[in-house]
């Protein structure tokens, strides 16, 4: 008889976080830990902090009656180059939610997202697919999140704001209460630094820094 096999993509600091919110989830329903598996397809170890480390191609050998993977990759592009992979070979996304997660009324979470401990998403969010929340982050209300957005951890964000694919909110960063129908907009790919406090609209691909956070210029 085969049993699903689980796994948490990438073995280096944050997937190092993430596997213990992993196992945690798994023992819940039951699932023995020898099921829960790192894949990293530059290993350091054969096991770390008692899971065993597997190449993909390693991982795709092992008998399975089905396989689940969460991305625990910080780098945006390269989630999504994972998560296509993944999406070809048939493996299902998994999204890991930390036990003291605080998700309040009508949030909407696409597949394949983790949030980590002491993380809240409060009412009427929609949110797409591969999100991170680390620790102590927060999406307010009437919320829109793209697909692969990293908070880091502590990033706040208030309510009706627009978090477009790729954008990254950096350690302790804010960003301001937008309004109903006037949102604040996160453009696609942009970067809020670290302590960043966003006032006005970022335009994709831009990197703001800053108390009011402005455009950085590389000296």
């Amino acid at each position: 008889m085969t049993y699903p096999l689980f796994a948490v993509y990438g073995a280096s600091g944050y997937g190092r976080e993430v596997m213990p919110l992993a196992r945690e989830q798994l023992q819940h329903r039951g699932i023995p830990t020898e099921q829960l598996v790192f894949i990293d397809d530059q290993p350091e170890a054969q096991i770390i902090n008692g899971h065993r480390v597997l190449r993909y191609s390693e991982f795709m050998q092992v008998e399975a009656s089905a396989r689940h993977v969460v991305l625990a990759i910080a780098n945006s592009a390269v989630r999504e180059q994972l998560a296509e992979r993944c999406a070809a070979d048939r493996i299902q996304p998994w999204t890991v939610v930390a036990t003291n997660v605080v998700m309040l009324d009508d949030v909407v979470l696409g597949e394949g997202a983790i949030l980590s401990p002491f993380a809240m998403l409060t009412s009427n969010l929609e949110i797409g697919r591969h999100f991170h929340a680390n620790i102590y982050s927060y999406v307010a209300h009437d919320c829109v999140i793209g697909d692969f957005v990293t908070f880091a951890p502590g990033a706040k964000c208030n309510g009706n704001v627009v978090v477009q694919d790729h954008a990254y909110i950096g350690t302790g960063a804010i960003i301001k209460q937008g309004k109903p129908g006037q949102p604040l907009i996160i453009g696609n790919g942009a970067v809020v630094g670290m302590g960043a406090v966003v006032t006005r609209d970022v335009p994709p691909g831009a990197t703001v820094v800053g108390n009011p956070a402005k455009p950085f210029l590389k000296g």
